[in-house]
């Protein structure tokens, strides 16, 4: 009797590291050798073979698919679609105190550009009438602290609204901290807001990318982190514990070591290797801080190589960008990362509310509302409702834009179960939302870091490593 075979589902796939990643919309994934790869394609694949047992649980073949788990897994991936926007941005002013090689906002505004008392209580009073369970407020500028009656104001504001809410709130600021003193860090830790800071390696690198007129702004950066470690360690709020972003210019390339050391130096635990995005200011002067795909590639791949050394001696160090694409490929979760999403978390995820009470589908578009073109924007305060910031143009632009079933190089990709595009890049970079993904930077900075993660996951003592990240027991993938 003619052994039965399998035929397997819609799967793509990936060269790399002398094999071939397959991978289907389910998120199941695999490494095959040449044979392996024939057979499953051909649909050869027997029943009862080895293979057969390997990747049946991961949702490849048609005819014995688990239709009810394959379904809670495509959920489970894009849980975030279901919650409405958690993440809601508030820019309390364009204001800054620095001027930054790369500054996305429009700093060095005038003191007429920063949010009033009453708008910042009208994106409040919106952000938690979202249908989301879980609502984050971010603070940001500009420097947000050169706003701060209205921050402080606001955040108890979230605090008493929330009463009513019940939403799972979180607060937090972004700044440079350069304005920072013991009374603004007591209010901070006191009402629970956590601080985040942009921490772009040692402090000569730091001050070239992010100038301060008259001094360094790497020591408050440095000083205030510790302090605030000091603080919240000591048995204050844990929700006020700080965290840094990192950005990696020009000056960047080839100071990996240094950058992850440097964070390390600071007790801060792990690092956000970001990749320079060309839009606003950043886009007019990428001739010079800015860098080609494969330069990120390069250095993203000698961080990440540094990182994984410093955790098989012993010390725990994250690097986050590995370890969000591990929660998704690894445990087919949904980190509620808003630039990898499928649709985007453009309105979806994000709102962001400029300080004039301009509304706008993420934080990015503002951006582009801030050269007068209101591409990006869902309405104005005062009159949205999160049914009519749905159904905006602009944030049903963004959806069709970013969802990778629209994009033909996208739904031909492995990286697709796990990947997302952003329509304000495209834009910015391209002229159209939609954009030419295969030509695009977009693409081929993502793509160097799935490949760097994926190649990484093949090797069993650094799978280990991004499963410990994570948690232990990842079930993605063989």
């Amino acid at each position: 009797m003619k052994a039965r075979t399998l035929k397997p589902v819609l799967f793509r796939t990936e060269r790399l590291a002398g094999r071939t990643l397959a991978a289907n919309d389910a998120g199941g994934w695999a490494f095959l050798d040449d044979a392996e790869l024939g057979a499953l394609a051909s649909g050869r694949v027997p029943a009862c073979s080895a293979l057969a047992r390997r990747l049946e649980p991961l949702h490849f073949f048609r005819d014995s698919m688990d239709l009810e788990a394959a379904g809670n897994d495509i959920r489970s991936l894009s849980s975030c679609l279901f919650q409405g926007a958690s993440l809601h941005i508030l820019v309390l002013t364009l204001r800054c105190n620095l001027a930054c090689v790369y500054c996305r906002a429009s700093c060095g505004g005038k003191k007429g550009e920063d949010m009033e008392r009453s708008t910042a209580r009208l994106a409040v009073d919106a952000a938690l009438s979202s249908v989301s369970p879980s609502v984050t407020l971010e603070f940001q500028g500009g420097e947000a602290l050169l706003n701060w009656p209205v921050l402080a104001d606001a955040a108890d504001y979230a605090l008493r609204a929330n009463r009513r809410a019940g939403k799972d709130l979180a607060l937090t600021v972004v700044t440079n901290l350069g304005l920072m003193d013991a009374k603004k860090a007591g209010f901070l830790v006191s009402r629970g807001v956590s601080v985040c800071t942009s921490l772009d390696g040692p402090a000569d690198l730091h001050d070239a990318n992010r100038r301060r007129l008259g001094g360094s702004s790497h020591a408050p950066a440095a000083r205030w982190l510790e302090e605030f470690r000091r603080r919240t360690g000591g048995g204050g709020r844990k929700d006020s514990l700080p965290s840094a972003l990192m950005t990696t210019t020009r000056l960047s390339l080839g100071r990996e070591k240094e950058i992850v050391d440097e964070y390390r130096r600071l007790g801060l635990g792990g690092i956000f290797l970001r990749p320079l995005s060309p839009i606003g200011y950043a886009g007019s002067v990428w001739n010079e801080i800015g860098y080609s795909p494969d330069d990120f590639g390069d250095f993203y791949e000698a961080a990440l190589d540094h990182i994984l050394r410093v955790n098989h001696s012993g010390e725990v160090f994250v690097e986050r960008n590995a370890a969000l694409l591990a929660r998704k490929v690894l445990l087919r979760e949904d980190p509620n990362y808003l630039d990898l999403r499928s649709p985007c978390g453009a309105a979806a995820g994000q709102l962001a509310y400029n300080w004039d009470g301009e509304v706008y589908t993420c934080d990015e578009g503002r951006m582009v509302g801030a050269r007068g073109d209101k591409l990006f924007s869902v309405g104005r305060l005062g009159s949205l409702t999160p049914a009519s910031a749905a159904a905006s143009p602009a944030s049903r632009l963004c959806a069709a834009a970013s969802c990778l079933e629209n994009q033909p190089a996208c739904f031909r990709c492995a990286y697709k179960p796990w990947c997302g595009v952003c329509p304000v890049h495209n834009y910015e970079t391209q002229g159209s939302p939609w954009g030419d993904i295969v030509s695009g930077s977009w693409c081929a900075v993502q793509k160097r870091i799935f490949s760097a993660v994926f190649r990484r996951l093949a090797r069993p003592a650094d799978r280990k490593i991004l499963e410990s990240w994570v948690r232990p027991g990842g079930r993605g993938g063989a």
